[in-house]
């Protein structure tokens, strides 16, 4: 049986985003099962919008060239969705658009995301958790050739259920998030 590699971030840029601490959760249930998580920030990678443009004239971007080789040293990835006006953050729109590109003559499009295995979840002030956010998510990520976990995980009122190291306080929320990163994990064994 094989380690797995996971990917784990959050959507968020904010310094601190609850979808940042919520993935961190769901990271040391992969470990806790055996794989091995880099565990990172998007907001470490700025990017520009994505724009052909640009692309043609100068290239891939440094930091997107990083998150496309972190991307590609990975068999999965763990993924936390903020819900911003009812939908996925620009950010990760925006990082998933650079890392899609081909950089390499005879590359396809998409090389280093199709046949990935991702686990999401969400977390929101809002009533509703991040759900409609992942409705959104869901769909984008299995369209370009990643395969979803079934389970997910919401989380909604976090800044009433989160603490300020970051962990739930209601102990079946944090085995959820726990057991999904562990679900992850298995799954890529």
């Amino acid at each position: 049986m094989k380690t797995p590699r996971i990917l784990a971030f959050g959507g968020s840029l904010r310094a601190e985003s609850y979808n940042q601490k919520l993935v961190s959760i769901a990271a040391r249930g992969a470990r806790g099962a055996g794989a091995q998580v880099t565990l990172i920030r998007l907001r470490d990678f700025p990017l520009p919008l994505y724009d052909q443009d640009l692309e043609d004239a100068k290239g891939m971007p440094e930091n997107a060239a990083k998150l496309k080789t972190l991307f590609a040293e990975h068999d999965g990835l763990l993924i936390a969705s903020p819900e911003y006006n009812s939908g996925i953050t620009a950010a990760l729109k925006n990082a998933i658009d650079w890392v899609s590109r081909a950089t390499v003559p005879d590359e396809a499009p998409l090389s280093v995301l199709r046949g990935k295995t991702a686990a999401i979840l969400a977390a929101s002030p809002g009533g509703y958790g991040g759900s409609r956010s992942l409705a959104q998510f869901r769909p984008f990520l299995e369209n370009i050739g990643i395969t979803v976990l079934e389970e997910q995980v919401t989380v909604p009122k976090v800044h009433e259920v989160m603490d300020s190291d970051g962990e739930l306080s209601e102990p079946a929320l944090q085995a959820m998030v726990l057991e999904l990163g562990a679900k992850l994990a298995r799954k890529l064994a």
